[in-house]
């Protein structure tokens, strides 16, 4: 068995094989020199979004050694967490955790080895995945845990540039400009948790910074955390959605949308807006908010970017020019049929023609995560 990337998914299946006592041979590939989650937004003092015990394996063994709860104990910090009084804990301790499972599980894990390409070996009928590094290996299932695809709009597919780019790289990203130049413009596109997450950090670590946000919505939404609604998280409900019509699911997700997406927890919010009110006070306007308001262009000059902005309300436009910068909070593409999303994950591009999919053409993923594909073992 080989699995196509190691972060929490494949982690979290690593930890279940050494449990269950699996035998068989398995190698798990990472393009990355090491596991970290997100490293590009794993900004200071921001937290995780669920329970901690939804981990890795709790849900599964609670006794198991790589539970947050015995993480704590074994390194002496169980009584410090339970005296936070924090619904979430902070994202770095959960990264921690991410970090020991990896550790312990190295001998299962070749890093630095990007796919390339993944095909069926005509001779042994095996699958061959294939490495940036020249390196070829052979098996006979793959489990797939590459991450979802960055979902660059329209507007920005010939500005994409080391100024303009995706959350995912924002940490990286930002330093090297820091170290090029003063910043003093940035737009932040997009109206999610990840979105306030970084304009709190641009706000706290450039003072002098003037902060632009432009989102299709009126103002940031508090994300839907109800109980009823985290439901959704129960393997009960997985059972119900995977067995419901194509049109039944349309109609869950649209109701369903703001528990994980274009939503924001309600401290992150807070924070944001007392911050806000703070440099009101002092007489400065740092942070904007452009709502009801859609990219129409993205322009370069020598030095900075300039967007052209509609307001969806007026149907009128206006520039935003001398930005040092533009980071893209515009989620990720999902498996469906609209212009933002993909009928199956890039990395199945080889075996495109000989995977099950729908009438629409995306991929058909059966109750147990299977994919299949006719002709392949």
């Amino acid at each position: 068995m080989s699995g196509i990337g190691f972060w929490p998914a494949n982690i979290a299946l690593a930890i279940a094989l050494e449990e269950l006592d699996f035998t068989g041979a398995r190698l798990f590939l990472e393009r990355h020199s090491s596991t970290k989650w997100q490293p590009d937004m794993m900004l200071s003092g921001s937290d995780i979004q669920n329970h901690p015990s939804r981990d890795l394996v709790t849900p599964r063994n609670p006794r198991s050694r790589y539970t947050f709860t015995n993480f704590l104990f074994e390194n002496d910090r169980l009584f410090e967490h339970l005296n936070l009084g924090l619904e979430f804990p902070p994202a770095q301790r959960i990264r921690r955790i991410r970090a020991l499972g990896r550790g312990l599980l190295a001998r299962d894990v070749a890093y630095n080895q990007t796919v390339t390409t993944i095909q069926v070996d005509p001779v042994s009928n095996l699958y061959c995945v294939a490495t940036q590094t020249g390196n070829e290996f052979f098996a006979r299932s793959l489990v797939l845990a590459p991450g979802r695809t960055p979902v660059i709009p329209q507007a920005f597919s010939e500005c994409a540039s080391d100024q303009v780019f995706h959350l995912t790289q924002y940490l990286g990203r930002l330093a090297q400009l820091t170290q090029q130049r003063e910043l003093k413009r940035i737009a932040m596109v997009g109206g999610s948790q990840s979105a306030i997450e970084i304009m709190l950090h641009l706000r706290h670590s450039y003072p002098q910074l003037e902060i632009i946000n432009v989102q299709r919505g009126y103002g940031f939404r508090l994300k839907d955390t109800s109980q009823f609604s985290e439901h959704v998280y129960f393997p009960s409900f997985v059972d119900q959605y995977y067995n419901s019509s194509a049109e039944a699911k349309k109609n869950i997700n649209r109701h369903l949308h703001y528990t994980n997406y274009s939503a924001a927890d309600a401290d992150v919010i807070s924070e944001l807006y007392v911050g806000m009110y703070e440099d009101k006070l002092q007489g400065k306007n740092r942070i904007t908010i452009k709502n009801f308001s859609e990219i129409q262009h993205c322009t370069s000059t020598v030095q900075d970017y300039s967007l052209t902005v509609l307001d969806t309300q007026g149907q009128t436009a206006e520039q935003l020019p001398d930005l040092d910068a533009v980071v893209l909070a515009t989620g990720f593409r999902n498996l469906e049929t609209g212009t933002q999303d993909e009928l199956f994950p890039t990395i199945l591009r080889d075996l495109a023609e000989s995977l099950d999919c729908d009438t629409q053409g995306v991929i058909r993923i059966s109750r147990d995560y299977r994919v299949s594909a006719t002709g392949l073992s």
